[in-house]
């Protein structure tokens, strides 16, 4: 059952799971037809949109379902099928819900108006004695202290819950980047067991960002070992305390329903972690206080420096936009005052890991904690950076609270565990970090101000891009996209974007396009986006590979070089030119609010300086040489931010092997702490 079922893509990706899990040797089915019909016949779907059900309907006419089961249903406020239940539930339920909340009736356990609650509730009533499910839940679920919530999640924890696996932000992307996790139910087990498994996945194979492309990190597969290992152990009733686990821990239900939140954040109860380090850990209230300073803006002289959340980047602890204000008094309600050396937090869920080390006085939102060091005890530079690691991001998301905009409270965030070496220590490690920022801070000034350059001689010729390409500019060819796999691919126009082929970034298509066709995509030919923003339209990208795949989209127009006259990344470096963009800038077209765009005459029209092709070659061999340079710098970067994450983790412990986190720890000489941390900065260096 989906009893919140779309499309039907949850029934579908299950039917094909079934099939496949049932093939002999050679992969031909063991299922029979009879028990494909059987089979068929169990799957079943709710959906309360009359449009989803024909859609859910159609999809699994076209997967081989004769006789689908699909009901227009609304799962949450009718009773006509209360009484039915599932052996297995899948659901990715909406989390929204609509203004004043849902009106359910009066059978559900938990009396709730939110959507999310109530279809969890659903799912995990309608399981039969020895039902399963998986139910994919937004992070108000997990942690938020509202009632409903507190009494679902202990409905979950008695009955029915055995393992919780937390989701990246950003796998649903580029429909939504909402925090996820899945909720594993099996009300067998969950009797008899007295414990709950809690699963980690910070990458799932796919980069988190908008275009959610292919990447090599994927903890998927051991979450999948490791839960099918402990979901192992629970039915053969073997002891849990043998499991290694190396992307989650198993904690128990006791321990879980303590405090009476029942917080089904694993990071909450992850112990031990401080027992490889170096130095002792204390809560961060004994190294720092939450500053208490306050001001009205109206009353203070400008300029003013004010910092509101979205002036802080996330995980940089960069500052961005316009900081100063000539006239405070339009700044209004209450700000917290900051000075320089102090520590900025953002302390709501939207925007945690803003931190800012303070450079400057100001003045900043109330939703930033203001972070003063306890003097004699703290370096602000050094927990600046440890406050915006992943780890103590982790042990932060543990303790949110909150419905619509989940926060951490000062009391909740001053409990928190950070290592304290000694300050002089603390001092050494500041050094290597910023020692290291300085590499990273010169090789991105080389990537944000290095533009190929052709000096141009006076004697060369200037003439019109129409004269040097083999015949006119040509617009491309968008089709139909599809939604399945097919040998051709249309580019997206974000494929040149960044002045660079993209292959990644493209469409499939479904069509039979002549490998002739003027639309394929070739060596040496060069692209220019015909459309899009002011800064972007006439972006130029070379197609550098023998692939014949591909072709490229009516957004953009091809140029052929003729190479008796011009070479093609000599032209295409020139088309990347500052002057050659500032001409397609000023002559591009579009009435006002519409999209700047580059006609055939246009391009045609282009300026091109023309030295022989012997010199031609060497300015591309120059340039080649100078961007090998560059591209090295951004290797640069990737070292040298790995090196800070390295000094970091030293700091936290992670990759030590020395075992000291007695009270005695934070007592031994400064001395012998200078002379480790010594030891390990010059280790950081030398690697």
């Amino acid at each position: 059952l989906d009893p919140a079922c779309g499309t039907a893509g949850f029934l579908i990706s299950a039917y094909k799971h079934i099939l496949r899990s049932n093939t002999d040797a050679k992969g031909h089915s063991t299922l029979t037809p009879d028990d494909k019909g059987r089979l068929a016949k169990n799957f079943k779907g709710y959906d309360i949109s009359p449009d989803m059900v024909r859609l859910s309907l159609v999809n699994l006419y076209l997967h081989g379902f004769t006789d689908p089961h699909i009901f227009e249903y609304d799962t949450l406020t009718s009773e006509e099928r209360w009484n039915e239940f599932a052996d297995v539930i899948l659901a990715n339920p909406p989390f929204m819900s609509p203004k004043g909340g849902i009106k359910p009736h009066k059978r559900f356990s938990i009396q709730a108006k939110r959507s999310e609650v109530l279809f969890v509730d659903y799912m995990a009533e309608h399981l039969t004695p020895t039902g399963r499910a998986a139910i994919i839940v937004p992070e108000g679920i997990i942690f938020q202290s509202q009632t409903a919530y507190k009494d679902l999640r202990k409905m979950l924890v008695e009955n029915s819950l055995v393992a919780v696996v937390s989701l990246p932000a950003g796998c649903f992307n580029p429909y939504s980047g909402v925090k996820t996790s899945i909720l594993i139910l099996d009300k067998s087990l969950a009797k008899a067991a007295d414990t709950i498994a809690f699963f980690k996945v910070e990458n799932d194979g796919y980069g988190l960002g908008a275009q959610r492309r292919a990447i090599e990190k994927n903890d998927l597969p051991q979450v999948q070992v490791e839960l099918a290992a402990y979901l192992d152990a629970l039915r053969s009733k073997a002891s849990t305390e043998s499991i290694s686990l190396t992307t989650g821990l198993i904690v128990p239900k006791e321990k879980i329903a303590a405090n009476g939140d029942c917080n089904l954040s694993g990071e909450r109860y992850r112990e031990g972690a401080v027992a490889v380090s170096l130095w002792p850990f204390v809560p961060v209230g004994d190294a720092f206080r939450k500053g208490d300073q306050t001001v009205l803006p109206e009353s203070l002289d400008g300029p003013v420096t004010y910092l509101g959340l979205e002036n802080i980047t996330q995980n940089t602890g960069e500052i961005e936009g316009a900081v100063v204000t000539e006239k405070p008094a339009d700044i209004k309600s209450l700000k917290n005052v900051f000075k320089p050396r102090d520590i900025l937090y953002g302390k709501l869920r939207p925007n945690l890991n803003k931190v800012w080390l303070a450079d400057r006085k100001g003045i900043c939102s109330t939703d930033i904690f203001v972070i003063e060091a306890i003097a004699g005890t703290t370096d602000p530079a050094l927990y600046a950076y440890l406050f915006r690691s992943a780890r103590f991001n982790d042990a932060v998301m543990g303790q949110l609270k909150g419905a619509q905009l989940p926060r951490i409270g000062w009391s909740s965030f001053a409990e928190l565990q950070i290592p304290l070496p000694p300050l002089d220590v603390q001092k050494e490690i500041v050094a290597e970090i910023e020692g290291y920022q300085k590499v990273i801070n010169g090789a991105r000034a080389v990537l944000d101000h290095y533009r190929p350059h052709i000096p141009i001689h006076p004697d060369w010729p200037m003439v019109a891009l129409g004269e040097v390409i083999e015949s006119m500019p040509k617009n491309g060819y968008s089709g139909s996209p599809v939604d399945f796999v097919t040998n051709l691919k249309v580019l997206s126009l974000s494929a040149t974007t960044l002045g660079k082929m993209d292959l990644s970034k493209f469409k499939y298509l479904d069509e039979a396009i002549p490998l002739d066709s003027p639309c394929r995509c070739r060596r040496g030919d060069i692209y220019l986006q015909r459309g899009n923003t002011k800064e972007l339209v006439g972006t130029a990208a070379i197609f550098d590979t023998d692939d014949e795949n591909y072709i490229y989209p009516d957004l953009m127009i091809r140029v052929r070089a003729d190479q008796t006259k011009i070479q093609s990344h000599y032209l295409l470096t020139v088309l990347q030119s500052d002057p050659v963009r500032e001409f397609v800038t000023r002559n591009a077209v579009g009435a006002a609010g519409s999209m700047p765009k580059i006609n055939q005459g246009i391009v045609e029209s282009i300026p091109i300086p023309l030295p022989p092709l012997t010199t031609q070659q060497a300015i591309v061999a120059e340039i080649e040489a100078e961007q090998a340079l560059v591209a090295a710098n951004r290797e640069l970067i990737t070292r040298f931010e790995q090196k800070i994450q390295a000094a970091l983790a030293r700091v936290w412990g992670e990759n030590e092997s020395v075992v000291d986190v007695s009270p005695q720890a934070a007592s031994e000489g400064a001395q012998q702490k200078a002379a480790i941390a010594a030891s390990s900065l010059q280790e950081g260096f030398t690697s």
